[in-house]
């Protein structure tokens, strides 16, 4: 057993007796970053406000030098603002772990602090409301966050040096001091001095490039003069490699690193085309100077839409061996979308992210439709759909109960929010929504907005009391459970649907109310009715000419909503020959997932092999691996041969999902023919399943592979970690020795736990311990943090030593957070004798850190009682534990 403490500024007058039986801890912990990120339900600090702003930031100047051989940064950040309502005697600004030399001002400064996580600079007297104030402050880090740095001595390769920052949500107070938070925006300059030959990107338009004669380093200055948030600020700098175009009058550009540009046409090829969709589309112009996008290695996300550049991770790049499998289409639209959605109008707090999320994948969905067909966009709204309502979250797109920002990124913010933007879009019809959207951006043009801006809009355009929509599916949480049936009475020719709501209403998920579509189709006709769902159960009865062949349920695939249709075979075999219908064949595929008789494998068999809408004849495959019977192993099988890789891919995989020597066969057949490296791995990662004669050679061979970004090799240490066989020790730390560089970061730490895994059980653990303890210096953080967690995998004792350093480091190190994890891995297996001997170490430290903090605490009390002579009579009593006070 371990004591863990939450990383805080913390008092702790604790009593500490012990013996080898009983153990008592008594402790008042008094936590900053509790009262800020965990706080109680019951504390002011449970819910997140946007904080105030006492001073109007009007202009940023960052003008550093990066130390790419230290992995450092200094500067100077130079901030004009004038205060906004009254005179102020302070300005705080946020700053993480930097070093401050200089503070000039133009006005006369009193002092100035420098805390773990602030600049407070004191004026000598109070500056007047509306007066300009420029202040410039010298500093240097070494970030642990927001800046990152890829040079070759972190594993990655000659001729790759670069480095790029990642602001959103609040990590640029990392490497430079700033008002992090959403709802401030300034114009902005960055200035970045580089060695000869790299270039720096950033936000803007390049105002000039010189180079010193004195220090030989080159000056790029960019300048942003159009006002956006600091979390999107950004600066790219390296060696680097773009192709170019042009929209309009606007320049685009696409940079990679010089072993990537090969690669780099396939992700840019439909900028142009995107920019001249969203221009129509949204109905404002691109507001930037430009738009570049650039990707680099082992980005923190998978792509960052700063204003006019966007950084993109680099495994969006493929080759076109994949064929139509891989696409940057998706993350290229999204974070283009986000120039108008989160850029131009930004949400003024975290709690409002979905109106930059779902806006940026709603319009992503929406040029997939322009590109592909009204199917192919449904068909993406359906998957996100599929996936909100995978999830057993019931809490509302706008919360402020998180703990921290990065919490409100998921599926509310992105999938959820979309779906919300397009029922808003079917209730209102295109047209009227197209207009409500250009209202809203040039309403709020360079400005930050809240939900209610939004619905301020839709109803001053559309007449219309929207306050019941955004409540239900903004600010309360869920979505309807649907149990539906339908019954037809001949004699009254009346067809009759049932919904019940069925999910369990709270205060936080509502009884729903909301319009839906009901479709009956019969052999030559087809009728459209509208409905509206109120109440727990209703009846809805429609009158027909004749019994329909096929009823379709919000036929638009238009509601967020979990449906149970209860439908006759007949029925779903019916709306699956329908070929007006793709969406409708679709839904059909799913529900018969469920049955496994004959009939309904033969007809899957048929949509995977005849259908002409790709999404369906995935689905049929995904539909016949989820059956797991005999005879559709046997569809399967005989249904390889696609021309479409996506299909293709998701036959092989549904093959894989049986445990069967005819599927270990089709795998085996397949990777002496197959060309595409994502369908190849899938057989590779199989071998690992069956055990077989050959299947060591075999994987030693891709193991030993060279592909693009190593996806075959990566392949084969999946299958070796299914095997689990120690025999593949020794192969593998040959590899891992000697391969490093082709490896992803991602890749080679994964390599590292399969290799602990596979040397777990094993008596003499030795040889893998040292290879793993070898890199917990590592300089790439990535591999650092994997050799950290392989060695709680490998539960070695031995390796407890050097975690405890790692242990030892500063609170908020992701380091320190994943050797914590790997000493409690290794402490589980230990002996319960040793656990409670090292449990008595522990708490001998923890009370000697206790006494040295009531020491630093007893100080601290002297010198506030010395400066504040108000208090010389008044005894300051320290926090003290239930125990002490009960006495």
């Amino acid at each position: 057993m371990r004591l863990f403490l939450p990383p805080c500024v913390a008092l702790l007058v604790a009593s500490l007796p012990f013996s080898a039986h009983s153990l008592e801890l008594s402790t008042q912990v008094e936590c900053e970053k509790s009262a800020l990120f965990l706080a109680p339900v019951d504390s002011p600090g449970f819910r997140k406000y946007a904080p105030d702003r006492e001073v109007d930031i009007l202009h940023l100047i960052i003008d550093v030098t990066p130390d790419f051989t230290n992995r450092t940064v200094s500067g100077t950040t130079t901030i004009r603002f004038k205060p906004i309502a009254k005179p102020i005697e302070k300005l705080s600004l946020d700053a993480v772990h930097l070093t401050v030399g200089s503070i000039e001002s133009t006005e006369p400064l009193l002092d100035h602090q420098v805390t773990d996580d602030k600049i407070i600079i004191e004026f000598a007297q109070p500056v007047p409301a509306d007066k300009e104030v420029t202040v410039a402050i010298q500093h240097s880090a070494e970030p642990a966050q927001g800046m990152y740095f890829r040079t070759p001595d972190m594993g990655y390769k000659e001729g790759d040096t670069h480095l790029f920052t990642q602001g959103e949500t609040i990590d640029s107070r990392h490497w430079f001091p700033c008002f992090d938070s959403p709802n401030e925006k300034f114009t902005s300059e960055t200035i970045c001095h580089v060695p000869e030959g790299m270039i720096v990107l950033s936000n803007g338009r390049l105002v000039s490039q010189d180079k010193d004669p004195a220090t030989g380093l080159v000056a790029f200055r960019w300048l942003q003069d159009k006002p956006h948030v600091n979390y999107l600020i950004t600066l790219v700098a390296g060696y680097f490699k773009s192709i170019e175009d042009k929209y309009k009058d606007i320049p685009l550009a696409f940079y990679a690193l010089p072993s990537d540009i090969d690669q780099a046409a396939n992700s840019f090829k439909d900028t142009k085309d995107m920019m001249a969709f969203f221009e129509e589309e949204i109905g404002v112009p691109y507001p930037w100077a430009k738009y570049y996008q650039v990707t680099v290695n082992d980005f923190v996300a998978g792509g960052m839409e700063n204003t006019s550049m966007t950084v993109l991770a680099d495994r969006t790049l493929f080759t076109d061996a994949t064929e139509n499998i891989r696409s940057s289409q998706g993350l290229v639209a999204h974070e283009l979308a986000h120039q108008w959605f989160g850029d131009l109008v930004t949400c003024k707090d975290w709690s409002h992210i979905w109106l930059n999320e779902g806006f940026a994948t709603y319009y992503a969905a929406l040029y997939e439709g322009h590109r592909n067909g009204r199917d192919a966009m449904l068909y993406q709204l359906y998957n996100q759909a599929r996936r909100v309502l995978a999830s057993t979250n019931t809490r509302p797109i706008v919360d402020r109960t998180y703990d921290s920002p990065g919490q409100m990124f998921g599926l509310l913010a992105y999938q959820k929010g979309s779906a919300v933007l397009h029922m808003l879009r079917a209730e209102l019809g295109e047209e009227l929504y197209r207009r409500c959207i250009k209202t809203y951006l040039e309403r709020h043009e360079f400005d930050t907005v809240v939900t209610e801006d939004l619905n301020s809009v839709i109803e001053e355009l559309s007449g219309r009391s929207y306050d019941r929509f955004f409540d239900q599916w903004v600010y309360h949480g869920g979505v309807p459970e649907l149990e539906i049936s339908y019954n037809w009475d001949a004699r009254s020719r009346l067809a009759r649907l049932t919904v019940r709501q069925t999910q369990r209403v709270t205060e936080q998920v509502p009884l729903f109310q909301f319009p839906v579509a009901v479709r009956f189709k019969g052999r030559n006709w087809s009728v459209d009715r509208q409905i509206v769902v109120r109440n727990r159960t209703e009846d809805f009865y429609f009158s027909l000419s004749e019994a329909p062949t096929i009823v379709r349920f919000d036929p638009d695939c238009v509601l967020l909503a979990r449906v149970n249709f209860s439908l006759p075979t007949s029925m779903l075999h019916a709306q699956l020959q329908d070929s007006s219908d793709a969406m409708g064949r679709v839904l059909a595929i799913e529900a018969l997932s469920r049955r496994k008789d004959r009939e309904t494998v033969e007809q899957l068999r048929r949509v995977l092999n005849n259908d002409a809408f790709y999404g369906a004849r995935i689905e049929a495959a995904r539909a016949l691996g989820d059956m797991q019977t005999d005879q559709a192993l046997e569809a399967l099988v005989r249904s390889t041969r696609q021309s479409d890789a996506r299909v293709r891919q998701q036959v092989y995989s549904a093959i894989a999902s049986y445990y069967d020597t005819r599927a270990m066969e089709a795998q085996r057949a397949m990777l002496k023919s197959e060309k595409n490296p994502d369908i190849q791995a899938i057989a590779i990662r199989e071998l690992g399943v069956y055990p077989a004669s050959d299947s060591r050679e075999l994987l030693l061979a891709q193991l030993n592979s060279r592909s693009y970004r190593n996806q075959l090799a990566d392949a084969a240490i999946a299958a070796i970690r299914a095997q689990n066989d120690p025999w593949w020790i020794g192969p593998l730390l040959e590899n891992l020795g000697k391969r490093e560089a082709d490896y992803t970061r991602a890749g080679y730490g994964q390599a590292l736990r399969t290799l602990a895994q596979l040397a777990r059980e094993q008596e003499d653990k030795s040889q893998v311990r040292e290879f793993l303890l070898a890199r917990l210096n590592h300089p790439g953080a990535i591999v650092q943090r994997a050799a950290i967690g392989a060695l709680g995998v490998l539960g070695d004792p031995a390796a407890l030593g050097p975690l405890e350093k790692i242990a030892a480091g500063r609170r908020d190190s992701p380091e320190r957070a994943a050797a914590d994890g790997a000493i409690r891995a290794i402490e589980s297996a230990r002996p319960s004798n040793d656990v409670v001997g090292r449990l008595r170490e522990e708490l001998l430290a923890l009370r000697r850190e206790n006494q040295e903090l009531r020491r630093e605490f007893e100080a601290l009390q002297k010198k506030v009682e010395a400066l504040t002579p108000a208090m010389e009579n008044r005894r300051f009593v320290p926090v003290r534990s239930p125990k002490e006070a009960s006495r």
